[in-house]
């Protein structure tokens, strides 16, 4: 199979964001051909993104222009130079956790003595280890419960944390509570009547507890934002407001942001108390990754340039883009069925479902994962080798979220979007 290009390098323009629309169907192992044929175009002709303003073909065409083999970053310390305690060790060892990343090892030092942090890094470089290494320290010499809120964007990034707050605390009697949307509340109030010393969750939930009088933010002593930036493109800039209102004036304040937007400088002029910035950014997660465009006319041509891609040995562990929640129940469905192993996440899957799906993509049981945008925010996926957009995406900066799944950290990766032909 041949790609075929679009001409000149990737922009910055923005349409207009729109929902996720779609409905659930109880014929998702319908085979795609027997659906009502796509028309190329028609008179929407290459607008194949209905949901947003039309993106030009050529915004989806840049090569790589970093190497993965740029000088590699100089830590100053080693984890085994940080004054942790001796359990904290023994787990950071057991991860075989050696040299700290340029996020790790400049922010962790500042985190240790108590001051507020701005820590500014491209995704893919270890914010999460940067923030909950030092919290935990703290937190085994003064095990204070509901002391410590960590707020990230989505959920799938909120279990990310939780995770790696339960590897990295083994056997040291701390104990951290998720409150995330898709799962069921009760249980999580259940939790928090036992008095977890952590909090992670998702801003929507966070606020419905507190509105239920379930969550006491009173002793809270370090809140954390996690993906500030896309936590305030995603709307979450009131309830942020709000939650950390409501917890002390004296605390640690830490934020962790891809950029410095106009309104994350307002939060923090809020917010954090002289904070220690930290920038370890580099370049853009784009500028990572080899783009292209797939020119395809129909549906039924995209499906089978699709099964071709997904067939050769190169495309190892591929996230594909899809528009709706039922499209893409459908398109994994169908890529199941010809043989290609795939696992779906949609908001009209339950939390555990999402989970479970990202575990076997995660776990290299499935080779394709099929998401809609819910999945282009926050995650932190190893070695995804390819990002293809099926269905375009609403805006361009939605673009980059998406093909921000591959090219991580050091890496290079590659994008590829469906297009329909220019007539």
């Amino acid at each position: 199979m041949a790609y075929q290009h679009g001409s000149g390098r990737g922009g910055n323009s923005r349409g207009t964001r729109g929902g996720q629309g779609g409905q659930r169907s109880n014929q998702t192992n319908r085979p795609f051909h027997k659906r009502r044929p796509s028309n190329g175009g028609g008179s929407r002709r290459g607008k194949s993104n209905h949901r947003g303003a039309y993106i030009h073909p050529s915004k989806f065409v840049n090569k790589a222009t970093i190497s993965g083999e740029e000088t590699p970053y100089e830590p100053k310390h080693t984890f085994a130079d940080f004054p942790f305690h001796p359990a904290l060790h023994k787990n950071i060892a057991h991860k075989k956790y050696t040299t700290p990343s340029a996020i790790q090892d400049q922010s962790i030092p500042f985190t240790l003595e108590g001051r507020d942090v701005l820590g500014l890094a491209n995704t893919g470089t270890g914010k999460t280890a940067a923030f909950l290494l030092p919290i935990l320290n703290n937190l085994y010499s003064n095990p204070v419960p509901t002391s410590v809120l960590i707020l990230a964007p989505t959920r799938e990034l909120a279990q990310q944390i939780d995770e790696q707050f339960r590897d990295f605390s083994y056997g040291m009697k701390l104990f951290s509570t998720l409150l995330v949307g898709g799962a069921n509340i009760d249980r999580q109030m259940k939790q928090l009547v036992r008095r977890p010393h952590v909090v992670i969750g998702t801003p929507g939930r966070v606020m419905d507890l507190i509105k239920r009088k379930k969550l006491n933010l009173g002793q809270i002593n370090t809140v954390v934002l996690d993906e500030a930036d896309r936590m305030l493109d995603m709307g979450f800039v009131n309830d942020i407001r709000e939650i950390i209102g409501l917890t002390p004036n004296e605390r640690q304040t830490l934020f962790f942001s891809a950029t410095i937007t106009p309104q994350i400088q307002k939060l923090m002029d809020e917010f954090l108390n002289n904070p220690e910035v930290i920038s370890v950014r580099t370049a853009d997660t784009s500028e990572r990754v080899d783009q292209d465009i797939v020119i395809a006319a129909t549906k039924e041509e995209k499906l089978e340039k699709l099964q071709d891609m997904l067939g050769k040995d190169e495309f190892e562990k591929v996230l594909l883009f899809g528009e709706t929640k039922f499209g893409v129940q459908r398109l994994s469905d169908h890529l199941d069925n010809s043989g290609i192993p795939s696992a779906a996440i949609h908001g009209n899957k339950s939390q555990s479902q999402r989970q479970r799906a990202l575990r076997a993509f995660k776990n290299d049981h499935v080779k394709v994962l099929v998401a809609t945008d819910v999945a282009a925010r926050g995650l932190d996926i190893p070695n995804v080798s390819h990002v293809i957009n099926f269905d375009q995406p609403a805006t361009y900066e939605d673009y980059v979220h998406r093909i921000g799944r591959t090219g991580r950290g050091t890496a290079t990766g590659k994008a590829l979007t469906f297009v329909p032909p220019h007539k």
